[in-house]
């Protein structure tokens, strides 16, 4: 279901759709990354003006597409100066994360011990990532953050995941190194 209109959203989608209809998760993931980099530089692929709005308290997450036949979803993220997220997962599913507009820092991080609820991290490097770079995510490797360093620019950044992404885990911190999990109903932002 094509949530927004927008030059090249047929393209876009069956692309995806291509590379998404490979057998395993890690052949779903090589031909995403490099769907998604092809896909960027198309300049008759124009993501549709809203994305490019970006909400003053929190970044924003707007729906452009969600597979019927094939259950995966494309989120447009729109990331404010300064806007970013805490150590957090996909519950469990896999995701292909490319830059579209500006500049993210994404920081994975690998779950070293949960003990009683705490649970903590190692951090496995920042990466600078630019307009065209995608990478990707697979279950158990997908704790991160993601940044926009920038302290004047937007970042946008396009999300596949295998479904519906309605909520995640975001891990706090707690004291000497240790997070807690909280659960995290994700929402949509208007796309006018």
């Amino acid at each position: 279901m094509l949530s927004l209109e927008f030059p090249g959203a047929r393209h876009l989608i069956e692309e995806i759709d291509r590379a998404v209809s490979q057998r395993e998760e890690a052949a779903i993931a090589d031909a995403l990354r490099n769907t998604l980099c092809r896909l960027i530089r198309d300049q008759n692929v124009r993501l549709p003006g809203c994305v490019f709005e970006r909400e003053s308290d929190h970044y924003a997450r707007r729906e452009l597409y969600r597979s019927e036949n094939l259950g995966y979803s494309v989120i447009a993220m729109t990331w404010g100066p300064g806007q970013g997220t805490p150590i957090h997962d996909h519950a469990g599913m896999w995701c292909v994360e490319g830059v579209w507009e500006g500049f993210l820092e994404v920081t994975p991080y690998e779950l070293m011990e949960n003990r009683d609820g705490r649970y903590r991290f190692e951090s496995r490097g920042t990466m600078n990532a630019g307009p065209g770079s995608a990478g990707s995510l697979i279950p158990p490797h997908e704790y991160h953050t993601i940044r926009n360093p920038s302290d004047d620019a937007i970042a946008v950044s396009l999300h596949i995941y295998r479904g519906a992404m309605n909520a995640c885990s975001v891990f706090q911190p707690a004291e000497s190194g240790w997070y807690e999990r909280d659960e995290r109903k994700l929402s949509l932002d208007r796309t006018h």
